[in-house]
Formats: structure tokens, C-alpha cells, sequence
């Protein structure tokens, strides 16, 4: 997630936080973890984007596809964001 950040976010401008789920424990939370132990070596995490507004989650975006990303939660993250902007 670090290197992720630096390379989307260098000046840390942005306002969003890249953080990391290293144990998985709040994937398991949001049941947005998928079994790949069998072919990756351990189970893997669905991509989804939280909002958080004052320290609470105020909207949750699961892709639905394990493997791939349909787009979907980056275009319902960018209206949600707009949204929330705008009010």
C-alpha cells in the first residue's frame, strides 16, 4: 500500500489514505474476502472503496468480480464523493 500511495499520491494532496489489511481481519468484516488459497498460496481480498466521513464509513463499494474490476464502485465512489461535496 506504500508504494501504491507514493505512486498515486507522491505529494500527499489528494486527502485519500492508503492503508493495509495485512492480516485480512477487516476484509473478513465486510465478507469481501474470496478463497484463492488453492491457486495464490492464501485467501485474497475483493477490490472495494470505503467513504468515511468524520472517522465512520458512510458508503461501502464491493466489485463484484474476484479477479478483475468492473468499474463500478470507481464511478458510484466518484458520484458519492461529489455528492458529499456538494452538501
Amino acid at each position: 500500500m506504500n508504494a501504491w500511495g507514493k505512486s498515486l499520491d507522491p505529494e500527499k494532496s489528494s486527502g485519500i489514505r492508503f492503508l493495509a489489511d495485512a492480516d485480512g481481519s477487516f476484509t473478513r468484516a465486510l465478507d469481501a474476502e474470496f478463497e484463492a488459497a488453492p491457486m495464490l498460496g492464501n485467501n485474497r481480498s475483493k477490490r472495494y472503496a470505503l467513504v468515511v466521513k468524520d472517522g465512520k464509513i458512510t458508503d461501502v463499494n464491493i466489485e463484484p468480480d474476484n479477479t478483475g474490476m468492473s468499474g463500478k464502485s470507481s464511478h458510484r465512489i466518484r458520484s458519492v464523493v461529489i455528492v458529499e461535496t456538494l452538501y
